[in-house]
């Protein structure tokens, strides 16, 4: 695709920030210094990721926190306000919106993220969410689908109200399934001709209205070979319907000059200080709603929750790191978001180590 979004340039492997809008970001510990999601420290971090070309930041939109000593993630800053603030304290980088199609209109959705787009020159992006999280839906007073069909069913037409709301030049009516409207209209339009999408999915249901939707799948992986048969898989799908879309993944940093202090830091944080109520608490959930872990996987990586929200590992020196995301591109993972216990602290060491290698590597272009 032809565009100026950071999204769609040459670098082989794209990479981005996650969670950094919610309490704890996506280690669920209880040490002091896990991250502080107030507005300084989301400013400070957005700023390094622009200065630095990351290509995107991307929220999680909770609604209801996971309990615990922490309360992990019972702090969120709304995802489209977050977005708007960060996408008008930056230049460059794409400002995702996060956005659950069972709690908001899509009129309001839409004529949000056109305004924040032409705040920012054309950098918005949307990643839209189907639901899954039942305490949420119910906080809504909205009930929980039993199936994933008519979860994606209701999305799929919520999408393309907002699709049509973004390219339609003259009003009109509206009369679907679940929604209605008459004599509706989007005025202004995004700047961009394309707003870059992404959707999280790993059922399913999930994955063909990724297939059917989005520029990117943002799905776990859990080991090379994994990633390898899943990037593989979602890029067949892909193919078979005439689409081109990129595999993302997620990942928990901890990048320290020996393997040792790395190794030291991940059992301080995400083995002696974890916050095991809310870790599995989360499990549960996630278990019994979301489909975004099978059931083994949540067997097993029950540490990798506490260490990252269930993120791929990127545990090591910068040499480690940098080959282990080498790795992940060679098995067909054309971006992965990154997070930290603390962003705006740990975030520079991995910028002046990491992605130099990555340029070395072939993965990264060195910034212009």
């Amino acid at each position: 695709m032809q565009s100026t979004s950071p999204m769609f340039n040459d670098n082989k492997l794209k990479l981005g920030i996650f969670s950094a809008n919610c309490s704890g970001g996506m280690a669920v510990t209880k040490v002091e210094e896990r991250w502080k999601n107030n507005w300084e420290n989301n400013l400070e971090l957005v700023r390094l990721c622009d200065d630095a070309g990351l290509e995107f930041m991307l929220p999680i939109a909770r609604w209801i926190g996971y309990g615990g000593d922490t309360d992990f993630h019972g702090g969120v800053l709304e995802t489209v306000a977050w977005a708007a603030g960060m996408t008008a304290h930056s230049k460059n980088i794409q400002i995702f919106a996060t956005v659950h199609t069972a709690f908001n209109h899509p009129i309001v959705t839409a004529k949000q993220l056109a305004t924040i787009d032409h705040l920012g020159g054309g950098r918005i992006g949307l990643n839209v969410v189907a639901g899954w999280n039942k305490p949420e839906y119910d906080a809504f007073g909205v009930e929980l689908p039993e199936g994933h069909a008519e979860r994606y069913a209701r999305a799929q037409e919520w999408f393309d109200y907002v699709q049509k709301l973004w390219k339609e030049e003259s009003a009109f009516d509206w009369n679907g399934e679940y929604f209605q409207g008459t004599g509706v209209y989007g005025n202004p339009r995004p700047v961009q001709s394309h707003v870059p999408v992404l959707n999280a999915a790993a059922s399913v249901e999930g994955r063909k209205f990724a297939v059917r939707n989005a520029d990117f799948l943002f799905t776990p992986v859990f080991d090379f070979e994994q990633a390898k048969e899943t990037s593989t898989d979602i890029r067949n799908q892909a193919a078979a319907a005439g689409s081109d879309l990129g595999v993302f993944t997620f990942s928990a940093v901890v990048c320290r000059p020996t393997q040792k202090e790395a190794d030291e830091y991940l059992d301080y944080y995400a083995e002696q200080n974890a916050d095991w109520e809310a870790v599995d608490y989360l499990m549960k959930l996630q278990g019994m709603h979301a489909q975004s872990f099978t059931p083994e996987a949540l067997s097993k990586f029950r540490n990798r929750f506490a260490a990252g929200h269930g993120g791929f590992p990127l545990v090591g020196t910068p040499d480690h790191i940098a080959d282990q995301l080498e790795k992940l591109s060679a098995a067909g993972i054309s971006g992965t978001t990154l997070s930290f216990v603390d962003y705006a602290k740990e975030f520079p060491y991995f910028r002046d180590e990491v992605i130099p290698r990555l340029e070395q590597k072939g993965l990264r272009q060195p910034l212009k």
